[in-house]
């Protein structure tokens, strides 16, 4: 009984450090001011707000236990939005580190700055069609 409740308030525990640094990753990188500026959709923040809770919930509920989906057009759609929100998270990182422009400052490439970005998109393309389409079908066989 009591090794139960350790367990349960240490998972509880855990639960609000990771969501305390989730919180603390969005407001420092100020995701959720770049998009409301960039989709110029003041007026719905709100909604923002609460699709980035959704989201989060959802993600934190799917780990709970295995999630079986009976409708195949849902699957892609959820690796669309998981694809969306890690690349937000990335480009926002980036954008806040100006990680693009110091490093083409310091490799004296500023002129090369599309072909770097297209270089980047290409590598995280090649990198998750080898993860969805190599990687996962031999690891599970």
């Amino acid at each position: 009984m009591i090794a139960n409740l350790l367990a349960a308030f240490t998972g509880i525990s855990g639960g609000f450090a990771v969501g305390g640094g989730f919180v603390a990753f969005i407001s420092v990188l100020g995701v959720l001011p770049r998009v409301i500026l960039l989709t110029s959709q003041k007026s719905q923040l709100r909604i923002i707000e609460w699709a980035l809770i959704a989201g989060a919930l959802c993600g934190t509920g799917v780990l709970f236990g295995p999630v079986y989906i009976q409708t195949p057009f849902l699957v892609p759609a959820a690796g669309l939005f998981s694809g969306l929100f890690i690349g937000m998270m990335a480009a926002a990182l980036t954008e806040v580190l100006n990680v693009i422009p110091l490093i083409t400052r310091r490799l004296k490439v500023a002129g090369s700055l599309q072909i770097i970005i297209a270089a980047i998109i290409a590598g995280k393309v090649a990198g998750s069609l080898f993860y969805w389409l190599i990687f996962l079908p031999v690891w599970k066989d």
